[in-house]
């Protein structure tokens, strides 16, 4: 899931510990380099997050939990501004396009620093975007369109490409799958990185897996200039250590966070928000526009292969239901089809007419026409994503209702992520997508994302979107795209849903965001 998953969530120096076939390295004994930022160094923030990231290699996942966690250790080329507006963050600018949209100069900025204590080098650069190519779902999409990636003296980089591709930028820019800058060192093929070492405003300390990770200052960050907006501009670690801990059961992190045992909890219930206002010391955090559910099925193998059956589902489903079964207050849901919401540049309510279609009778005539014969529909959920949950137990309902056999597997996030790997293990499961400007970036586009959606007209549909540089005619074919979304049916967009977290009163500084962040945040005693 991108945290449109949530899915969201080492050098060889120190004592190490096996996590995810990474080695986490303590980093106690590496020297730091003289560029100190203020704060103090003994100040904790404790995250509290939905459980463990099943990785820290931010490059092979879409997972948000993973990102939101990666974030601050890892850094990519541009990042996107409190508008969803691209900047600089290791780049010194924006790129300079060509006329015909092929060739993107991308200069870099001076004096960034691993956690080492090495310089960015421009072969570090190149390095990292070769190795996004190979090994991210995001960077594989772009991987085919590359003619060549390479340096072009000591401070830029050149991306050429077969064809014009309009989402090159915002793909670098995105957080999770991402083309994090790393030392060219630490790259081993398409493979995990060898070490987590980043350019971030953080770097990791330890990580015990179920218990904690700790991240501490990296006192030799090169900040990029500028106010702070959104994920851009100046980055400043006051805090002296950021510490995530997977906490699974929503009470507990509600609990938790009302105790003043964390500083910070995520995706939290709905209802728990009178709690949480009336609570003295912490403040409740409501992201909107946040993210949207999705059950994605698997399009390649078994019985969801077909494309009728599909049809069927969304046929048999009800959003309203399963959305007010998921998040409970009307408040924080909006039973909206179009993938963009209204008010945003790629709304569209016409192509997405048979969101609100539900007819049993509908989609028992289909699985009929499909040719269904009770096969078990195997979808898996989490209770770590509780509202996810609510709905996967409405949509069993609903779909044993109009005709259907469903097989509900219930796992832990971890398992479920690895799981989705797998294209024989199941037929659907529950995730949600968190907001992107650019639709490139919405993972079930992705024909190596789990569902693998890749149909002939997708593909044509999709390389026509990406090639088409001007903004109302990307409009026009966005249509195209969604159209084909509901006419093919690899997913069910559930609806638009907002997102309750709550912080200590004494946490400072905080921006909600999709994907939270703890830099240019303080603690006040």
């Amino acid at each position: 899931m991108t945290r449109f998953s949530r899915r969201l969530f080492n050098t060889a120096l120190g004592t190490t510990i096996a996590t995810g076939g990474l080695s986490t390295s303590i980093l106690g004994a590496w020297t730091t380099p003289a560029r100190a930022q203020s704060g103090t160094a003994a100040s904790v923030v404790t995250v509290a997050t939905i459980g463990e990231p099943p990785t820290l290699d931010p490059v092979g996942t879409t997972s948000d939990l993973v990102s939101i966690i990666t974030q601050h250790m890892f850094e990519t080329l541009f990042t996107f501004d409190g508008d969803w507006k691209l900047a600089p963050l290791v780049a010194s600018a924006l790129p300079q396009v060509s006329a015909d949209g092929k060739t993107y100069t991308i200069p870099l900025r001076g004096g960034v620093t691993f956690h080492d204590g090495s310089t960015v080098t421009v072969d570090d650069v190149v390095a990292s975007l070769d190795h996004w190519t190979k090994a991210s779902p995001r960077g594989k999409t772009v991987a085919p369109l590359v003619e060549s990636i390479a340096a072009k003296g000591a401070d830029s980089v050149v991306v050429a490409l077969k064809e014009p591709f309009a989402p090159l930028t915002a793909l670098l820019a995105m957080n999770n799958g991402a083309a994090a800058i790393v030392p060219k060192s630490v790259i081993d093929g398409p493979g995990a990185l060898k070490s987590l070492i980043g350019t971030g405003p953080y770097k990791l300390l330890e990580h015990k897996p179920d218990q904690y990770i700790r991240l501490v200052r990296h006192d030799g960050y090169a900040s990029p200039a500028g106010a702070p907006s959104g994920y851009a501009g100046s980055r400043k670690a006051t805090i002296g250590e950021v510490r995530f801990v997977p906490v699974p059961n929503a009470a507990t992190r509600v609990s938790g966070v009302l105790a003043g045992q964390y500083q910070f909890a995520d995706s939290l219930p709905a209802e728990t928000l009178p709690r949480i206002k009336d609570a003295a010391g912490v403040k409740p955090v409501i992201v909107k526009p946040f993210g949207f559910p999705l059950m994605i099925m698997n399009t390649k193998t078994g019985v969801m292969a077909n494309p009728k059956l599909r049809q069927a589902v969304l046929a048999a489903l009800d959003p309203g239901d399963m959305l007010l079964a998921g998040l409970g207050d009307p408040a924080f849901v909006a039973a909206e089809g179009s993938i963009y919401a209204p008010g945003t540049p790629y709304y569209d309510a016409a192509s997405a007419k048979p969101y609100a279609d539900h007819a049993p009778g509908k989609a028992a005539e289909l699985l009929k026409a499909a040719g269904y014969k009770g096969e078990p529909i195997r979808i898996m959920t989490s209770v770590q994503y509780e509202f996810l949950y609510k709905m996967s137990m409405v949509a069993q309902a609903q779909l044993e209702l109009a005709g259907f056999k469903v097989d509900l597997q219930v796992l832990d996030w971890a398992t479920l992520l690895q799981r989705r790997g797998d294209e024989k293990a199941w037929d659907a499961f529950f995730t949600y997508h968190t907001f992107v400007p650019e639709p490139s970036l919405i993972t079930v586009l992705n024909p190596s994302y789990p569902g693998w959606w890749d149909s002939p007209a997708k593909r044509e549909a999709l390389a026509a979107f990406n090639r088409e540089m001007d903004p109302a005619a990307r409009k026009t074919k966005w249509v195209a795209l969604q159209t084909l979304f509901y006419s093919e049916v690899p997913s069910v967009k559930v609806g638009e849903f907002y997102n309750l977290a709550a912080a200590s009163d004494k946490l400072t500084g905080y921006t909600p965001t999709p994907w939270p962040f703890f830099w240019n945040t303080s603690l006040k005693s």
